[in-house]
């Protein structure tokens, strides 16, 4: 995970977060990195972090990574988007702007669950268990 302090600073100053949960080991997550790390260049009012489940597993246990990348897109405290993606951030990109577009506009969020959005489980926060660290 990035500094720890950096990323509760980045949290304090955002409602996003827009998490990447990976693995060291997996190829994949690998190349997946740099164009993630491009795209929160183009969305600089969102925290994005990038975790890994091995080395960061207290802040995940709860929530079942069936595979990678695996995705959080998280406001406020609300889980907007859990789930699985190609490793292509074109496809986060899009929602991300699709879910600001719906808060700019006021409208009622009720994003429909897919096999790709999986449920959180309940009472599960990424953002405030980052915000606990110490």
């Amino acid at each position: 995970m990035q500094e720890l302090k950096d990323l509760q600073t980045q949290l304090q100053q955002s409602r996003w977060l827009v998490a990447c949960l990976c693995a060291a080991w997996c190829d994949t997550c690998n190349a997946y990195r740099e164009q993630f790390d491009e795209l929160a260049k183009k969305h600089p009012d969102k925290c994005f972090a990038w975790i890994d489940i091995e080395d960061e597993a207290h802040l995940v246990d709860e929530v079942e990574i069936e595979n990678f990348p695996t995705l959080l897109i998280q406001l406020d405290s609300n889980v907007e988007f859990l789930g699985t993606m190609l490793p292509d951030t074109t496809q986060l990109h899009r929602l991300l702007n699709s879910i600001a577009s719906e808060l700019q506009a006021g409208q009622v969020r009720s994003f429909k669950r897919s096999s790709l959005n999986q449920n959180a489980p309940d009472n599960w926060d990424l953002r405030q268990l980052i915000l606990d660290q110490q």
